[in-house]
Formats: structure tokens, C-alpha cells, sequence
């Protein structure tokens, strides 16, 4: 039986006590670290956001707290979360994978994808990658859990792949390491300081 990302997972993984693998605290936390990185490296405030693979797009209220005026789009295989949010949220459906030729009317300040790649298999995150890359303006948020670590939460399809595999998997598509699973765009290379880069 292949997973379901309907109600009864985001209930589990997302809002139980007993099994939550964040904080709304940390989450708070997590967005203001990475729109500060960003905004670094643009040099302006992030006006847009494409965040793939976004479930119930919780994301979305914490970068409004911060930037009330930034547009954002939400992409996500789960029919659930895409039928119950879609139109609040700004939630269209598609696989990672189809970023290899999903493209939009603009590039994005940021990008992000958490908790997603290391459920995907290799065909699927470098096809996604191309997209990543080419309509990254300023910073990706990878957040990917390896086989080095113990991220805890949900096992069920995980992939333990070592961390030199995502390393590489990114720099084939120009992402540039600057720490805290952020990736600065091709387009911010001569922005990055040499010993920025991990």
C-alpha cells in the first residue's frame, strides 16, 4: 500500500502530541532564519515564495507574520491538502518532479522544500532539481535528513541516502551551500563569499 497524505497524516506528524515532529515555535524560528538569509543575500526584502511539497502550508501564516505583503504559492501532491486549502492557501498540485518543466511568470526570491526529498527517488529529485535551479532568484531551503542523521518522525519510505549524495545532486544545478540546509541561486554566485561556501 503506498502512503497517504490525507486528514489522519498531518493530524499524526504535524499536530499530535505524541508523534509532532515540530514546534510552532520552532517553525517560527526555522522561517525567520531563513527569510533573514535570504534577504541577506538578495539584499531587499523576499517579495515571493514558491514552497513545494508544502502540505498544509504551514509555512504560509509564519512568512505573512513576517512579510504581510509577500505572494505566495504553495505546490503539493497530497489531494487532500490541495482540495481542503488549495483556493485559502494558494495550493496548486504537483509531484516534485514536475518541476522539471512546471514554470511560472516570475523567478522566486525563495524556495522552499521541507521533509520531502528524502521520500522521493533519485530520477524524481533530479528532475525536480532542474526547476529548482532555474527558478531559484535568491535562496532554496532543502531541508533533507541522510543516513548521519536521526531526524526522528516518520521512517515509512524514508531513504537514508549519505549527505554527499544531496551535495552533489545540488551542485549540479548551481545551488551554493551557505549553512542551515539554505542554497544560494546561481544568479547570487558573485554575491557569496568564498569561505560562505560549506
Amino acid at each position: 500500500m503506498p502512503k497517504t497524505y490525507d486528514q489522519a497524516y498531518f493530524d499524526k506528524w504535524y499536530r499530535s502530541a505524541g508523534h509532532a515532529v515540530r514546534s510552532p515555535a520552532e517553525l517560527r524560528r526555522k522561517v525567520a532564519m531563513v527569510v533573514g538569509q535570504a534577504e541577506f543575500y538578495l539584499g531587499r526584502p523576499i517579495r515571493n515564495v514558491l514552497d513545494v511539497g508544502c502540505g498544509e502550508a504551514p509555512w504560509r501564516a509564519e512568512l505573512r507574520r513576517l512579510r504581510p505583503d509577500i505572494e505566495y504559492r504553495g505546490l503539493e501532491a497530497s489531494e487532500y491538502a490541495v482540495a481542503r486549502y488549495g483556493r485559502s492557501r494558494n495550493i496548486g498540485y504537483a509531484r516534485f518532479g514536475q518541476l522539471a518543466e512546471l514554470r511560472f511568470d516570475t523567478r522566486f526570491d525563495l524556495i522552499v522544500c521541507t521533509d520531502v526529498l528524502h521520500y522521493l527517488k533519485p530520477a524524481e529529485i533530479r528532475a525536480g532539481l532542474i526547476g529548482i535551479g532555474e527558478m531559484a532568484e535568491g535562496l532554496a531551503f532543502l531541508e533533507v535528513y541522510t543516513r548521519e542523521d536521526d531526524p526522528g518522525g516518520d521512517r515509512e519510505g524514508f531513504f537514508g541516502r549519505p549527505a554527499r549524495w544531496y551535495r552533489e545532486a545540488f551542485a549540479r544545478e548551481g545551488l551554493i551551500p551557505v549553512g542551515s540546509q539554505c542554497y544560494a541561486s546561481p544568479r547570487l554566485a558573485r554575491h557569496v563569499a568564498a569561505l560562505e561556501r560549506l
